[in-house]
């Protein structure tokens, strides 16, 4: 059994703990002006609540901040029109650290209104201290006959509280700035912050103290000048907002940049709180997947740019805003913890994405399509992190394709389209027609594609990862009836082997690992050619090649492919198999290098094409003399490096050196034939 000597509470002794938080409490000094208009934003929204509660009938009609500078004297004010303080309140929640009077403010007008209160900790007030020598309150409650007061601090743990002079309804909070801490007199400064963080404030934030710019002759003098945008379009409703004012608002928080291909707008009350616009952008060749640039707000207030525990991963290119009062925050609002809520938050923005880019699909294709390109790679990536985003998204997932999908267009004016929730909004066209098809170039889903090709070629699907390097691999199946899908993006490398996974049944084939039997003519390659060996055309090419091209690590590979046009069929080409490529493929990825062309590899020589035809009977016409090889038996073998370089450049497997030798036996080449 436990003895208990002692029990008690800790205790905390102020002149320890104080200058602690004025140091550390927040990780940037800028912060303190965010806190303060917080507060006066609160003072304003508590009475509002107030006088909807009847217990308040002056005016509340015309609110405002207007933050002050006064180089002279060194000090900066913020004043509001909000609710003020008493002398016993000044006691109870400023000589008190981390003592908040929102909660028990909200739990006494929780019927009053919807009204949100920003702060929650009684902490931001002391952020003053980090750039102050020292804090003065001059306050006005709204309760009848009450005494304004004034309070100051120097920012040891002594204040002083006595009587204000200040006859308005508010608070004004002034501070009296250290040498160092002078920037916050500039008003270029002010400007800054109040952007940063409080630009989307419900109420007008007013900058006075500087310069007014000249008025013209007779006319009123102007006050000081609102600083903040005040509308914060991803708390309006989806149905009041236009196309323009989406793109208005994504000019504005990303000037210079491309218009985004479409957007989602965010609005739910339950289980949680979450209001924003997340906007899908163009993608750049060098963009970072992994940095987000998505802003974190916390009832209009800016918060952090960093969402990597709000956004799903596979969202993170995603910009725009996320605003929500249900994600936990310390103290500083700076860093997210990570738990359930935010988890469940999370959850549903990649739903809410996933419900999208459906609508998109079902009704506006030729969107859909035409922002494929950076779509893809959003559901490419999510497809392969999120179980959940996956099965949403599997029947949208598209590839263009070598078939011809071309059907008839509906042509109908655009209307407006809003979910039963009504979080998403955005005009497209009439959804009872949609083509696959746009700017000739057809695109299709695996299913589909499975479907229309089950009787030519069941449970295989051909591919091409390189539209220019393996043009006449595509070419060569198109000829011959077989559909050739594209994946060509930079995601597509990972994302074959996913869709290996999940088509465990399906063989996935680059039109350059190996070909199919159909291509091939095996009536020709046993064909006799030389009577006196009793060797095939197949059997003298490949002897020819090999003796010619003699590489140990080259496999030389003889058949006829079938073409309607033997000439416009390749000579030679060389053939990757599937396996190795992709470890080498893999091992580059791993080691952050550039994939090297594989030394093993193969040299299939096309036995139908004339030039190679040609070539067997220039070989035959070969004598070999004393002084070496005879003319022909020379030409005989340029033209073998000369077709197997031909290639190699088809698939860019060519280094300098190559290069170099690829061009001195092209001028050889042409010397001999233009000798004759």
């Amino acid at each position: 059994m436990t003895t208990i000597l002692e029990q008690g509470n800790i205790s905390i002794h102020t002149e320890n703990i104080f200058p602690i938080i004025k140091k550390w409490l927040y990780s940037d000094h800028e912060i303190f002006l965010r806190e303060l208009i917080s507060n006066a934003v609160d003072a304003i929204q508590k009475l509002r609540m107030v006088a909807r509660s009847g217990e308040y009938s002056g005016d509340i009609d015309n609110p405002e901040i207007v933050i002050s500078i006064d180089k002279e004297n060194k000090t900066l004010s913020v004043s509001d029109t909000g609710i003020g303080m008493t002398a016993d309140e000044v006691k109870k929640y400023i000589n008190q650290v981390a003592f908040s009077s929102a909660e028990e403010f909200v739990e006494k007008y929780k019927n009053s209104t919807d009204q949100q209160i920003i702060g929650h900790f009684g902490l931001g007030f002391y952020s003053s201290f980090m750039v102050a020598t020292k804090v003065e309150i001059d306050t006005l409650s709204y309760k009848a006959g009450s005494q304004a007061v004034h309070w100051s601090c120097d920012g040891s743990t002594q204040f002083e509280l006595s009587d204000s002079d200040r006859t308005t309804v508010g608070t004004k909070i002034t501070l009296t700035l250290m040498e160092e801490e002078q920037e916050y007199l500039e008003s270029y400064r002010i400007r800054t912050l109040v952007k940063k963080y409080c630009d989307f404030l419900p109420f007008p934030i007013r900058l006075a103290g500087e310069e007014a710019p000249p008025t013209e002759e007779g006319a009123e003098p102007k006050g000081p000048e609102q600083i903040n945008k005040q509308k914060a379009p991803w708390k309006e409703t989806p149905s009041s907002l236009s196309q323009e004012d989406y793109l208005e608002f994504y000019r504005y928080l990303y000037p210079f940049q491309e218009e985004p291909l479409l957007w989602v707008h965010l609005n739910t009350d339950y289980p949680f709180v979450v209001n924003g616009i997340l906007y899908f952008p163009k993608l750049k060749p060098d963009v970072d997947v992994t940095k987000g640039q998505i802003k974190l707000f916390c009832n209009q207030v800016f918060v952090s740019d960093n969402c990597e525990e709000v956004i799903p991963r596979f969202l993170m290119p995603l910009r725009g805003v996320i605003d929500s009062t249900d994600i936990p925050l310390n103290v500083s609002r700076s860093f997210l913890q990570n738990d359930r809520t935010v988890r469940r938050i999370a959850d549903y923005i990649a739903k809410k994405v996933g419900d999208r880019l459906k609508e998109l699909y079902r009704d506006d294709r030729t969107q859909y399509i035409r922002g494929w390109q950076d779509l893809g790679t959003f559901v490419k990536f999510g497809s392969m992190n999120d179980d959940k985003f996956k099965k949403q998204v599997e029947d949208i997932l598209i590839f263009r394709t070598t078939a011809d999908l071309n059907a008839p267009k509906a042509e109908a004016p655009a209307v407006e389209v809003q979910s039963a929730e009504g979080d998403v909004w955005q005009e497209v066209g009439n959804p009872n027609e949609q083509s696959n098809v746009l700017e000739g170039k057809s695109y299709t889903t695996i299913k589909e594609y499975l479907e229309r090709n089950k009787e030519r070629h069941e449970n295989r699907v051909y591919y091409c990862t390189d539209e220019a390097s393996q043009a006449t691999y595509v070419e060569l199946h198109k000829s011959q009836g077989l559909e050739v899908l594209f994946m060509d993006s930079f995601i597509d490398s990972h994302f074959i082997s996913f869709l290996e996974r999940e088509y465990s049944d399906v063989k996935f084939s680059r039109v350059d690992s190996d070909l199919d039997e159909t291509l091939i003519d095996k009536e020709k390659e046993s064909e006799i050619v030389d009577p006196s060996t009793n060797k095939t055309r197949s059997e003298l090419i490949k002897e020819l090649f090999e003796q010619s091209l003699n590489k140990p690590k080259l496999t030389i590979r003889t058949e006829a492919l079938k073409s309607e046009n033997a000439e416009a069929a390749p000579p030679a080409m060389v053939l990757l198999p599937e396996a190795l490529r992709r470890m080498q493929e893999m091992t580059a990825m791993l080691s952050q290098q550039a994939v090297t062309f594989p030394e093993e590899h193969t040299l299939l020589v096309n036995i139908s094409h004339p030039l190679i035809q040609n070539l067997v009977s220039i070989s035959q016409g070969s004598i070999i003399q004393s002084g070496g090889q005879s003319p022909s038996a020379e030409l005989a073998n340029l033209i073998c490096h000369h077709v197997y370089d031909l290639a190699l450049m088809a698939q860019k497997g060519f280094d300098a050196d190559g290069m170099k030798a690829f061009v001195e036996r092209s001028n050889q080449v042409l010397t001999r034939l233009t000798a004759k």
